[in-house]
């Protein structure tokens, strides 16, 4: 089933030094950008993550330092990069809580603070966990009838991701809207502030604190009883992004 659009919507995917956000690198990016009319662009880069990719993680996406030591740092290509998403929706497998906040990450890394909070965002995998609960590989056994070949290459892994969901529009017509709006409200798990998740709305729409020992209290009410937690944020092994967001919180609560 072709994809319904307003906006043009960004497959794509990630291959790194590893899976903690804050520290780790971007050492692959593949997407496919599907326009409303129907046309598609593509592009895969390599990037030098300027620090060693561990062997265990080289192990599974085939990309070792030799590979990349050539090739342009994420800050290099950051300004292109940008101006390629600034009017894009996103969709990825497993990307809302991986390959979005990498991304925004590495960006913020870099000096660009690109603002997609306004943007719709798919995640193929969590619409296939409701559905069948299964992994990328599966996904595409199922849904497309095909083996995937190359898994954990950036680009086969977002070839797949884009048919699976084209696939599961057409599968499930009954509970599936065609529609960006209605894919990335039935896709996301939790109601995220910040893309990492440690902030998330509540039911009274109220941003709370999704870990630690406030977790349910309303990040206002914490940040005054506790004016120290904020510092210690700031400090710690978080994300740019969340210490971002509630810095903004912070400022709007003095105003």
């Amino acid at each position: 089933m072709k994809l319904k659009l307003n906006n043009p919507i960004l497959f794509f995917d990630l291959e790194t030094t590893g899976i903690n956000i804050t520290n780790d690198r971007i050492v692959e990016l593949c997407y496919i950008k599907v326009y409303p009319n129907g046309n598609e662009g593509s592009q895969s880069m390599r990037i030098n993550p300027e620090m060693h990719i561990p062997e265990s993680s080289s192990a599974i996406h085939g990309i070792y330092d030799a590979d990349v030591a050539d090739c342009p740092t994420f800050k290099q290509i950051a300004p292109d990069l940008a101006h390629t998403l600034e009017d894009c929706d996103f969709a990825g497998f497993n990307s809302n809580r991986f390959d979005v906040p990498m991304l925004v990450e590495e960006f913020l890394r870099a000096g660009v603070d690109i603002d997609i909070r306004t943007r719709k965002f798919i995640d193929v995998q969590n619409i296939y966990h409701k559905m069948e609960r299964r992994t990328l590989s599966a996904a595409y056994k199922f849904y497309c009838g095909k083996d995937l070949e190359n898994a954990h290459s950036a680009l086969a892994d977002t070839q797949a991701t884009y048919e699976v969901l084209k696939a599961q529009l057409d599968r499930y017509p009954e509970y599936l809207k065609n529609d960006v709006d209605f894919l990335a409200d039935f896709s996301r798990m939790s109601n995220n502030v910040d893309f990492a998740g440690r902030m998330v709305y509540d039911d009274n729409h109220d941003i709370v604190f999704n870990f630690g020992k406030y977790k349910g209290k309303r990040v206002t009410d914490v940040l005054r009883i506790d004016p120290g937690y904020y510092s210690w944020i700031l400090q710690g092994d978080f994300a740019r992004n969340t210490k971002q967001i509630l810095t903004r919180i912070r400022l709007d609560m003095n105003k």
